[in-house]
């Protein structure tokens, strides 16, 4: 993956100013200030996200998931600018998520590209609530309480790649989960979940650290209070992942999530096997028949209202939190990296520090949008428009 000296320019995405960076075998040597050669190609930390269930048409999912399949996806994903993601397994039977574990594992171990950039595994899912509303589409069979032996037994087999766990308070053992799960250096979310106000405080008090896609995964009707989403949105301990595609959430809950967590408030894009694929109506295994629009949004066909996933990358979510007034075209694309490199302790968290690994996208600015040109993962160049021009 590494290459030897050289160096890269651009027009920094914060102070606007120009820096040439030098790189030595895929890590920052020396930043300084330039004057670039092209003052519209700009230069900002890649992305990294935490929730990818798939990604053009390949399914983390799918019980026959390949390794060949992961490697495509892994490729789909740099062409987006992301450098590092989490595939998520879903709700499953033990047999099926075991399965589809060893499988990432084993690509992981075979693919030095596939290693650099899937730095974990998340789980959303068994131990999440049966309630209609806060399940999802999570199938309820499949659905159990929190199982640490299960889960212990799972991590230890794959080296301890399953870095973050999604599950509800709700259950009477969840606590004891979350300590251990904790004390075994894995990031606890609390998600898909019906739990009291009591419940997750005990859940934050456990170690709890994260809130799944805050504001999806909920009942249709909540009390005015108490309720879930304000116990997390109170939790200052607590960070929150949104879907910030335009159709998960409107602008006004994202405005209050925003204010409320600051620096704390993460985007993910939560993308199905059908994101980056062209409109049109399709089957799924989970949803049945889906129709994807050319704005962009996912539902089950002949019903608008009822979304079926996300069908975006996180380069969406970026832009579309900026468009609807959320938050600066900087502060979003921090929100989608250094963030949460932050929050999973990863190398990426001192981006543009002496040290730290090269993984940057370039991109200009078309019509006050994020325009990918080029993906840089460990000091090499991937997919990049520009990189005939130097870039």
């Amino acid at each position: 993956m590494r290459n030897s000296s050289f160096t890269v320019e651009g027009i920094h995405y914060k102070d606007k100013t120009g820096v040439r960076i030098s790189i030595n075998e895929g890590v920052i040597q020396s930043i300084e200030s330039s004057i670039v050669d092209d003052p519209t190609i700009f230069i900002a930390p890649s992305f990294i996200d935490l929730q990818v269930n798939g990604y053009m048409g390949i399914d983390f999912n799918n019980i026959s998931l390949s390794e060949q399949e992961i490697e495509k996806a892994v490729n789909f994903l740099l062409a987006e600018g992301v450098t590092s993601f989490y595939p998520t397994i879903i709700t499953n039977s033990y047999e099926n998520i075991t399965k589809l574990v060893h499988t990432i594992s084993h690509a992981i171990e075979k693919n030095e590209l596939v290693r650099d950039v899937i730095p974990g595994i998340h789980l959303e899912g068994p131990f999440l609530s049966l309630e209609d509303g806060p399940r999802g589409a999570h199938n309820k069979m499949d659905i159990q309480p929190p199982d640490w032996g299960f889960f212990h037994k799972l991590n230890e087999s794959v080296n301890g790649l399953i870095k973050m766990v999604t599950l509800s308070p709700e259950w009477d053992n969840a606590e004891d989960f979350i300590r251990k799960a904790v004390e075994h250096n894995v990031l606890v979310s609390i998600g898909h979940t019906s739990a009291s106000s009591e419940q997750i405080y005990q859940a934050v008090k456990a170690g709890a650290r994260l809130s799944t896609h805050l504001g999806n995964g909920t009942h249709v009707m909540l009390p005015r209070h108490p309720n879930y989403l304000w116990d997390q949105l109170a939790e200052d301990s607590l960070a929150a992942t949104v879907i910030a595609d335009g159709f998960h959430l409107p602008s006004s809950v994202l405005k209050v999530i925003e204010k409320v967590k600051k620096d704390n408030m993460l985007i993910i894009s939560d993308s199905v096997a059908l994101a980056g694929l062209p409109p049109g109506n399709y089957e799924t295994a989970v949803g049945g028949k889906v129709t994807l629009t050319k704005e962009g949004k996912l539902y089950l066909n002949g019903n608008p209202r009822l979304l079926a996933g996300s069908a975006q990358s996180i380069l969406w979510g970026v832009n579309s939190l900026v468009s609807m007034g959320v938050t600066s075209l900087s502060k979003a694309i921090d929100k989608a990296s250094i963030l949460p490199a932050r929050l999973m302790n990863l190398p990426q968290k001192n981006a543009f520090q002496i040290g730290s690994p090269a993984d940057f996208i370039f991109y200009n600015m078309i019509d006050e949008r994020l325009e990918l040109v080029g993906t840089m993962k460990s000091g090499k160049p991937l997919n990049t428009k520009k990189q005939e021009n130097g870039v």
